[in-house]
């Protein structure tokens, strides 16, 4: 591989190359040398080329239809402009009747998930969320339910007064067939003190997927960055999944989510800038070595940026979505749905194949 031999290279990142070349796992010092580095091209180089030896040119999108029950929220989450109280402006709870209207209404042939999560909505007991799950089950048995995140786990658990396994097993029996990967934010608590902290600790969210995974669930991670963490953070949160990937094996993704500020309205400085986008896709590739793939999310980074970052590190684009809600309540400017043929015009665009999957990682088709 030449990639020792590019002009201008950070000599720095020498020792990072070899240990990459070699198939040495990455420390967190390694990856604040990777932030501190100016050369995105070595950088998105090795990222690509670990990304080669595990996916090759595959690129994967998924059918899928995103469903935000309720937004009323017990939470006040600094970055968040979805929530609402019982009984402001714009706040709503769907029951069955109207969930399955709504689903109704944009369903359409080829949808192979419903991707479910929404606020922690305290006026509402636990069985409201297990029949959500139920419902939709049994009115679309051949559709994958991924429902709820690691912190919507523990408020299950505090609201039910079950553990969390009981809460797991019960939205299984229910139909739940994975977990989504929000919630996690960062997992540091000095980040969760500030920014969210009345949801799930670092550990309570760590122990939901480990409990879904020893009960046989494959489940989803990401990482939300571009606020108040520092560098050291970040690399600390990827760590931290890592590990636990090393005890369970039993995440499918991680997912970089650029954070959105609060109004659409808000100027650039307001959001992560393309060159940190970009650094922080190929150092997740490069540092979560145990996971098959990462997760480049054109909700928040854009479809362009999302294209260029096939090419350092990202194997996936995710998919259709249909509506997409939450960072659109705050201040993300792009599309709230793609197509399946954007999808793959976006993947066939960067050089790549385009495979459509299910929430599993099984090949559907190749375009």
């Amino acid at each position: 591989m030449s990639i020792l031999q590019v002009q201008g290279q950070d000599k720095a990142l020498a020792p990072i190359v070899e240990k990459v070349l070699a198939g040495e796992r990455l420390s967190l010092d390694d990856g604040l040398t990777l932030y501190q580095s100016n050369d995105l091209l070595t950088i998105g180089q090795l990222a690509n080329y670990v990304n080669q030896q595990k996916n090759g040119d595959r690129v994967y999108f998924i059918q899928n239809m995103y469903i935000n029950p309720t937004n009323v929220c017990e939470a006040h989450c600094r970055f968040c402009g979805f929530r609402r109280d019982l009984g402001q402006e714009g706040a709503y709870t769907m029951q069955k009747d109207e969930l399955l209207e709504y689903v109704a209404k944009r369903y359409r042939p080829g949808i192979r998930e419903f991707h479910i999560v929404g606020g922690h909505n305290q006026h509402v007991g636990f069985d409201y969320y297990v029949e959500t799950v139920r419902a939709l089950k049994q009115a679309y048995p051949d559709v994958t339910i991924k429902a709820y995140t690691g912190a919507e786990i523990e408020f299950f658990s505090r609201i039910s007064g079950l553990s969390m396994r009981e809460v797991i097993k019960e939205l299984m029996d229910a139909g739940l067939e994975s977990l989504t990967g929000g919630g996690a934010e960062i997992l540091t608590e000095r980040y969760r003190e500030k920014m969210s902290p009345e949801k799930a600790s670092t550990d309570q969210w760590l122990e939901a997927h480990r409990t879904a995974h020893q009960l046989g669930l494959r489940t989803h991670s990401t990482m939300l960055y571009g606020s108040i963490e520092t560098l050291e953070e970040r690399l600390i949160h990827m760590i931290r999944i890592r590990e636990l990937q090393d005890e369970t094996n039993g995440f499918l993704v991680f997912i970089p989510l650029a954070v959105q500020p609060i109004k659409a309205t808000a100027g650039i400085k307001r959001r992560t800038s393309a060159i940190d986008d970009l650094k922080t896709i190929a150092i997740s590739r490069l540092m979560m070595d145990n996971i098959q793939h990462i997760k480049a999310y054109f909700i928040n980074i854009g479809t362009q940026l999302t294209q260029v970052s096939l090419t350092m590190g990202a194997s996936d684009v995710h998919g259709t979505l249909i509506e997409e809600r939450i960072s659109h309540s705050a201040g993300a400017l792009t599309q709230q749905a793609l197509t399946v043929d954007e999808l793959v015009w976006l993947i066939q665009g960067a050089g790549k194949k385009a495979i459509e999957r299910d929430t599993f990682y099984n090949p559907i088709k190749e375009y």
